[in-house]
């Protein structure tokens, strides 16, 4: 997700390894009427502590569809992110004081685990607090991310709903000002965001306050939003156009005042730039970089991997791809990669989007999605059940070569999953929305998403937690599954699918190249332009988002050949006993797990298949 269920997850975003204790516990055989009535009890208790939880987190508690909190913002305070881990500290205690582990079902089990592992990671997380400052991630600077979760997660069902939208539009400029404390803070700690990400501040910070209500010309994001929202609750009886006016209005004031809020933070932003740093600007720069980046990627991969050998991973994989890319180009007649790449820049020469090219874009993107969702049913028992779409990402937040993402629905299906897509700068070779679609909507993140906020019977934390190396890894692991369906209609889109993996290997090297080895960013860019095969500005683009995120891309392919290996595995193990359509539904229907824990789920499986 990166993006893929946005930073309001954080604090349920990043899974640890699983204790070892907790790994190799085992029930005692207990009886199953009291290990369901205990399980009962578990879910009913983690449900009213994660009750508790979505107080403290109210952008969370609004992207599942609680309305309670909708007039507030996260805190986002050094004191609320200690007092927030202490109090999932004091949870956990409060959970192991009443139950049993032993005593529960093998799938209760793993929701104790997972609740557990809330406190850990929150601590380690805390820990390295000082090294993400809040304007420091290309994908999550709180200046574009909240006036996005206005846009495209604070739905508008209401009248209660659009003073919430007005409410937090009115607590925005108390954010910002926390932010830049918290920044400057970090800075006198000798902790910067690079250069170009105060540039990129300074741009869409712009942008932001441009256009009406603020000046002549269209008008500006979030006032185009809220008289949209308006527009349709008076449309659909709701509101009158008196009480519409009214609160268009009070609207109008509230963003109006953002201008001064923005304009401190692009002056902060701007009297920082000559001290922003550029060229070696990872982990290993900064002091005690090197232990957080290792922080990083244990959180990220769910694994104990070092940087060193997720770097070496990195490499086998790209030769080994691109040994597949050499026999897939003999396959189409030519002779190597090298050959399949240049005729397929002959056959589409680079030129820049326009408008009927970013039409045909998403009618042939939503096109296809609709596709793999029909061819489903072979590979799948569980199937997605609400509306995905794939729209174009909004205009303040685009960017040439920016990543696509994907947001779930919400558990009602009232907002639908989506796909967004960024349609600036050059396209990508057309063949390769294929693959991207396959890895973003479905059967990708849209579709796991789906499954996910529709769990039933699980505590309903399960819901809302996120793993990148379960979340992405399912997201490549989608990519080869769409050709073993059948998805991809010729030559060419399989070869872009290995272009994609390709891509995702250069990762491993160039995420731990340049937070472990100390590559400055342009030595990162010529890589993921030569050997990643990315055209030069998704090159920087994506680098760029690297070196403020350190080690989320690596989660990407460590947790696909983890998914990889443990299908392998399944499949030796029962033979003709093995059911795609079981292994998957085993995979997705949990939710996003850490990597230990679900091949302890997959090993179970295998067990009770084979008796």
């Amino acid at each position: 997700m990166p993006h893929s269920l946005r930073a309001s997850l954080a604090a349920l975003a990043i899974g640890l390894l699983l204790p070892a204790q907790a790994a190799s516990a085992q029930a005692s055989a207990p009886n199953e009427a009291a290990t369901n009535s205990e399980d009962a009890r578990l879910t009913a208790f983690l449900d009213a502590e994660f009750a508790e939880w979505l107080k403290q987190q109210p952008q969370l508690a609004t992207r599942l569809g609680i309305k309670d909190g909708g007039d507030r913002w996260n805190d986002i305070s050094d004191a609320a992110a200690a007092a927030q881990t202490a109090w999932l500290q004091d949870s956990v205690k409060r959970t192991r004081a009443q139950f049993d582990r032993a005593g529960l079902s093998s799938a209760a089990q793993v929701s104790f685990d997972l609740w557990a592992l809330q406190a850990e990671r929150a601590v380690l997380s805390n820990a390295d607090r000082k090294f993400r400052p809040p304007f420091y991630s290309q994908l999550y600077s709180v200046h574009s991310q909240l006036p996005d979760f206005l846009i495209n997660t604070h739905s508008v069902a209401d009248a209660a709903d659009l003073d919430n939208y007005i409410a937090r539009l009115r607590g925005i400029p108390a954010v910002f000002d926390e932010a830049i404390a918290r920044t400057k803070a970090g800075e006198a700690a000798g902790i910067r965001a690079p250069k170009f990400r105060n540039e990129d501040t300074i741009t869409s910070s712009e942008k932001l306050i441009s256009g009406a209500p603020f000046g002549p010309g269209p008008d500006a994001a979030l006032w185009a939003d809220v008289k949209t929202k308006t527009a349709a609750l008076v449309q659909q009886g709701k509101l009158t156009q008196a009480d519409a006016d009214n609160r268009l209005a009070q609207a109008r004031e509230a963003i109006l005042a953002l201008k001064p809020a923005y304009e401190r933070v692009i002056a902060w932003a701007q009297a920082d730039l000559a001290a922003a740093p550029s060229g070696r600007v990872g982990a290993i720069s900064l002091a005690g970089g090197a232990q957080y980046y290792a922080n990083e990627l244990t959180l990220n991969t769910t694994t104990d991997l070092t940087a060193e050998q997720i770097h070496a991973i990195g490499r086998a994989e790209v030769t080994r791809i691109e040994g597949a890319q050499d026999a897939l180009a003999r396959q189409a007649g030519l002779k190597d990669r090298e050959a399949f790449y240049a005729q397929r820049v002959q056959l589409y020469p680079l030129r820049a989007y326009d408008d009927a090219m970013r039409t045909e874009y998403l009618a042939a993107a939503n096109a296809f999605v609709a596709k793999t969702r029909s061819m489903l049913g072979r590979y799948f028992g569980m199937l997605p059940a609400y509306r995905i779409e794939v729209v174009r990402e909004p205009a303040f937040s685009e960017i040439p070569g920016g990543a696509a993402h994907a947001s779930a629905p919400s558990p009602d299906g009232s907002r639908p999953a989506r796909t967004y897509v960024h349609l600036v700068g050059t396209p990508k070779d057309p063949a390769a929305l294929y693959t991207l679609m396959c890895h973003e909507a479905v059967p990708g993140h849209n579709m796991q998403g789906d499954i996910q906020v529709r769990q039933k019977g699980a505590p309903k934390f399960r819901a809302a937690s996120f793993y990148v190396a379960f979340g992405e890894g399912w997201g490549l692991y989608s990519e080869a599954l769409c050709k073993e369906m059948g998805a991809f209609p010729d030559i060419a889109a399989d070869f872009m699918r290995l272009d994609a993996e390709l891509f995702r290997a250069a990762r491993l090297v160039v995420d731990t190249g340049i937070h472990a080895k100390g590559w400055t960013e342009e030595e990162a860019v010529a890589y993921l332009n030569q050997t990643g095969r990315q055209p030069p500005e998704t090159a920087r683009s994506e680098v760029r988002r690297y070196i403020t995120l350190p080690g989320q891309a690596t989660g990407y392919k460590i947790g696909m050949l983890k998914i990889q290996e443990l299908r392998a595995k399944a499949q030796a193990a029962l033979g003709a006993k093995f059911d795609i359509r079981g292994f998957h539904d085993l995979l997705i229907a949990g939710g996003t797990l850490p990597l230990s824990i679900l091949e302890r789920r997959v090993n179970e499986w295998i067990a009770a298949q084979s008796s």
